[in-house]
């Protein structure tokens, strides 16, 4: 008897502790609260109703959520270079205040509407600010308190269950995770380990486990259930517990699929891979490549000028550098940069870049931290050989040693390499063997679940990375 019956859908899964639309919510409440301080600062200082269809009170709303977003003020549990969320949100606040001013003076529209002649936008904003921070630190309490009330049931104790329970025990606030090792070893295993985990039997245990009330429960090891466990497992179910695979699972905590959990069933039998050759996808993301990639070089041709006048001067050597990379298929091709390092730097061949790279300019830091050296891969797209949005092709000198050690790899060339992607958004800088596969871990995942909605979240996310001075 086969489990994948019993088997939740990725698409349908409700994580415990976890609420999946915190971004909207947070997003709604921004908007409702932005909408109640303009009127109470309208009514208080003229005594009049706010007109929430106004061009002015939309475009102000606007350009406040914007600047939350690229604040990254929708994940308020998080930190950014040290600041949590309420110091984003003030950072943002006076951001927005000083670009409307700026606006308002430029355009001359002091004089002519009402709610900016007045002194109506900026206390407001700053009512605003506080709002917004109430909010988050609600929304923190919530969530934590939610996720502490969750109990997880993880069958089998291998290696990549550890690896799991790490993580999972890192964030430090989903709740309690109990083990139900498949053999004796596995519990002696698990003893040796340096983690705090609650194993508590074997499978032989299942019955009376299965018995209590559980948030989920994770299938961690390919387990051969015997048909009393599946019959326990059955019933679970039909009370509604969730029960996943693990794969499952990290793709939809962690938004992820490493390579080393899957297998070739579970890659046949699962949903998604949309973007590969034979599907629509693939043509309706070109013809966009082709339209974005037209305004990208209409609003960014002055820019690049610069950039290249900014290299010229700085050191000598040509302007652009290219090097051969590995696109859809595995077939070379020749990708262009603008120039970051001196010139001869790979004279002892191919390096692994790194964060304070001694061979990068003085311009080039620069270039590389807002990723203004990746603009000339613009040509690459136009010529087909990329895309705006993909994994980022790697050099054939690397591929090869990746090939070997981590699995799976060259699924990543099944679709065109991209300027950015989804692990260059979503991982921190690396640059070895062991970054090279949490970056195929994303990219997987974005294979796995491209959408036209993905593609725009990763360009929202790469205008935040730049602004940030998060570029690698």
């Amino acid at each position: 008897m086969s489990l994948t019956s019993y088997i939740s859908s990725p698409a349908k899964i409700k994580l415990p502790g976890r609420v999946r639309n915190l971004t909207i919510l947070l997003l709604l409440g921004d908007t409702s609260g932005l909408f109640i301080c303009l009127k109470i600062a309208l009514w208080l200082r003229l005594g009049e109703s706010l007109n929430e269809f106004d061009p002015l009170v939309c475009s102000f709303v606007l350009l406040v959520l914007v600047g939350h977003y690229l604040a990254d003020a929708y994940h308020p549990d998080t930190q950014i270079a040290g600041l949590r969320t309420p110091s984003r949100i003030l950072i943002s606040s006076v951001g927005v205040g000083i670009l409307t001013s700026a606006l308002i003076y430029l355009s001359g529209a002091w004089r002519e509407h009402i709610l900016v002649g007045r002194g109506i936008l900026l206390p407001s904003l700053a009512m605003f600010t506080i709002w917004a921070i109430a909010l988050r630190l609600l929304a923190v309490k919530w969530v934590r308190s939610r996720a502490q009330q969750s109990r997880l049931l993880m069958l089998g104790a291998g290696e990549s269950a550890i690896k799991f329970a790490r993580h999972l025990l890192e964030l430090n606030s989903l709740g309690e995770l109990f083990v139900l090792a498949e053999t004796s070893q596995d519990t002696t295993y698990l003893a040796d380990t340096n983690i705090n985990l609650n194993c508590v039997g074997s499978l032989n245990n299942l019955h009376s486990w299965s018995l209590q009330s559980w948030s989920a429960v994770i299938v961690a090891t390919p387990i051969e259930f015997s048909k009393q466990q599946m019959q326990q497992l059955m019933q679970m179910r039909l009370r509604g517990i969730p029960i996943y695979w693990l794969p499952d699972f990290y793709e939809t905590l962690w938004h992820k699929l490493p390579s080393s959990l899957l297998q070739d069933k579970w890659l046949a039998f699962s949903a998604g891979f949309n973007l590969t050759p034979g599907y629509l996808n693939m043509k309706l993301k070109r013809f966009a490549d082709l339209i974005f990639v037209g305004v990208l070089l209409v609003l960014l041709f002055p820019l690049m000028l610069l950039v290249a006048l900014a290299i010229k001067l700085d050191s000598p050597g040509s302007v652009f550098y290219s090097q051969l990379r590995n696109g859809l298929y595995g077939k070379t091709f020749r990708v262009y940069k603008f120039r970051s390092m001196y010139q001869d730097a790979e004279k002892r061949g191919a390096q692994w870049a790194n964060k304070h790279d001694p061979r990068v300019t003085r311009v080039g830091r620069w270039l590389r931290l807002l990723r203004i050296d990746e603009l000339p891969q613009i040509w690459n797209v136009l010529c087909g050989e990329m895309s705006l949005i993909g994994p980022r092709p790697e050099r054939p000198e690397f591929d090869v040693k990746l090939k070997e050690v981590i699995p799976y790899y060259e699924v990543r060339y099944l679709v065109k390499p991209g300027i950015t992607g989804w692990a260059q958004v979503m991982y921190p800088y690396g640059a070895s063997v062991e970054d090279a596969y949490e970056k195929l871990a994303y990219d997987l995942y974005y294979i796995k679940n491209y959408s036209f909605w993905l593609d725009l979240a990763i360009a929202f996310k790469t205008i935040r990375v730049v602004l940030l001075g998060k570029g690698r």
